[in-house]
């Protein structure tokens, strides 16, 4: 008896899935890291270069081709590694170590909120009628958290959520000019390519701890709900840079093959949810009540946002 093939739209949806679960995680490994000792720079630099480098691998293997960014877009391509992939993980990497992970994630999501008033007010875009009740349940939601104990949080966590999602907002309007152009896996290791530039600079002129200085063989120990186990710290930043960041980033990138773009954004919003999940599996981390019930909001207000723009190519999620 012959099996039924998966339909693509289907396996484009798993594909989805599996990005944001591993994304999840990442987040909860990500603060493994941070809680090594090692800094939100230089875990930033760490990511930067190891995922240009596996992404330049599979550029070179498979999309010899199409590697050539248009020379109109150079300047384009430069804002969005600078800051869509270049700082914005300096802002996530310093949320997610000060404040509930889960609430540092539901802090950049804000991003498509931002892309969607950008593109009407900005861009002079035609937008639907959703974008303002996406734009009021987000304040509603954000006030409900507020009102549930967004006081006693870290202040720097939360202006980092924040400038964080102005960051992965510049990611989203950029990226969305350079895929509609170029193929999505080499405007990607573009821009990591110039993201490690910059780290690297940094880590040169002394601003920050060069990322090259960490020791791969120092201690780095998982939480007790996964045994407590003291583990080398490459086997941690391995992780974050092919299993949460590359292997994750190809998966969505092809699901947007078979399914819409959009789709796959709004797919991603579950991310918050499942990275709060992690952080009470790994980390005890809780959220009140009436911070779910914001979250939710929120996350609401996102999806709204992002079916206001129909028809616009996005790039995959990153983290």
């Amino acid at each position: 008896m012959r099996s039924t093939p998966i339909p693509r739209e289907t396996l484009a949806v798993g594909l989805v899935l599996f990005g944001v679960v591993a994304f999840s995680i990442n987040a909860g490994v990500s603060r493994i890291a941070l809680d090594s000792g090692i800094s939100a720079a230089v875990l930033s630099g760490v990511r930067a270069v190891g995922s240009a480098s596996l992404l330049g691998l599979a550029v070179l293997l498979f999309r010899r081709s199409q590697w050539r960014i248009p020379k109109q877009d150079h300047g384009v391509l430069l804002i969005y590694g600078l800051v869509g992939v270049g700082i914005m993980p300096l802002f996530y990497f310093e949320a997610i170590s000060r404040i509930p992970i889960g609430l540092a994630l539901l802090l950049e999501f804000l991003a498509p909120v931002w892309v969607a008033l950008w593109a009407r007010i900005v861009r002079r875009q035609e937008v639907n009628r959703l974008l303002w009740p996406a734009v009021s349940l987000t304040v509603v939601g954000l006030a409900v958290i507020a009102g549930a104990g967004l006081g006693d949080l870290d202040p720097v966590g939360i202006l980092a959520g924040i400038a964080c999602s102005f960051a992965f907002a510049t990611y989203f309007i950029f990226g969305e000019r350079l895929v509609s152009r170029s193929d999505p896996i080499a405007v990607t290791f573009w821009g990591f390519s110039i993201s490690g530039i910059l780290w690297t600079v940094v880590g040169l002129t002394g601003f920050a701890s060069a990322w090259w200085s960490i020791s791969l063989t120092d201690d780095a120990q998982t939480p007790e709900a996964v045994g407590g186990l003291v583990v080398p710290l490459g086997l941690v930043l391995l992780w974050v840079v092919a299993l949460g960041t590359v292997i994750p980033f190809s998966a969505e990138t092809t699901a947007m093959k078979f399914i819409p773009a959009i789709y796959v954004s709004i797919i991603a919003t579950a991310e918050p949810v499942g990275s709060a999940v992690v952080a009470w599996w790994l980390f005890d981390q809780t959220l009140e009540a009436g911070q779910i019930i914001g979250g939710l909001i929120v996350v609401s207000g996102i999806v709204l946002a992002l079916l206001s723009r129909p028809g616009h190519q996005l790039p995959a999620t990153v983290e």
